[in-house]
């Protein structure tokens, strides 16, 4: 466990090391938080508990930006090979990336909902629930990072990683439901985990039942299939 935690001392460093990075993942969530609640817009997807929680989905999708760019790093580096012959297990090396992402993802979440709050989010104990009900989609994101740094280079991390980005807006139902598109479009939607995961947080946030069995199925899929994945390709590179 030590080692781990060393590990993910280390990759925050590494993180840290580009700035502009981590604000642009928290300053451009909260100004498309900030401009889309100046207009009355005649859509339930725009009122505060529901595009709180959309805006915080948007921006963990920036975790798999961070996350891919720094494994790939790592792997076209002499890291993994020095790695390769430390005390370090194997079984350490997916848990050490994952809680590198974490603090980032508790200040974008901290920083999202307190802005919603301002900009008209009830004030209510239950907004605090955010942040556990965050905690799964950040892990996925991060794991998304780490699956794609193992198979792309460093150069072609960020461009892989923005198509999550476009999933989100465009599948997630943050800006619009996504059965206006067609029933077809929805079906699909469903099966990925953006959805599931907004609609965990919206749960939480506003204590309806949006959350369902099968998004929670969905959800629970995608962390398994994408966490072990990104095991087995971990144990490859190494």
């Amino acid at each position: 466990m030590k080692r781990t935690f060393n590990f993910a001392s280390r990759n925050i460093k590494e993180l840290v090391r580009d700035p502009l990075g981590a604000v642009f993942a928290i300053l451009l969530p909260l100004f498309l938080l900030f401009v889309f609640r100046q207009f009355d817009i005649p859509n339930e997807a725009y009122l505060p508990e529901n595009f709180t929680p959309g805006i915080i989905v948007f921006a963990f999708s920036f975790l798999t930006l961070f996350e891919s760019t720094l494994v790939s790093r790592d792997r076209t580096t002499a890291l993994m090979t020095r790695l390769s012959v430390s005390p370090m297990k194997r079984a350490e090396y997916v848990p050490g990336y994952l809680l590198s992402t974490l603090p980032i993802a508790l200040l974008q979440c901290l920083l999202i909902t307190a802005a919603g709050v301002a900009l008209g989010l009830p004030m209510r104990a239950r907004v605090l629930l955010a942040i556990p009900a965050a905690l799964p989609a950040a892990v996925l994101f991060a794991l998304f990072g780490v699956f794609i740094g193992n198979i792309v280079s460093d150069k072609a991390a960020p461009g892989v990683s923005s198509v999550i980005v476009q999933l989100v807006c465009f599948t997630s139902g943050m800006y619009f439901p996504k059965e206006l598109v067609g029933k077809g479009f929805a079906a699909v939607c469903d099966l990925l985990p953006f959805g599931a995961c907004l609609d965990l947080i919206r749960a939480a946030v506003s204590g309806g039942d949006v959350f369902s069995a099968a998004d929670a199925a969905v959800l629970a899929a995608w962390l398994a299939a994408t966490l072990a994945a990104a095991a087995l390709l971990r144990k490859k590179s190494i």
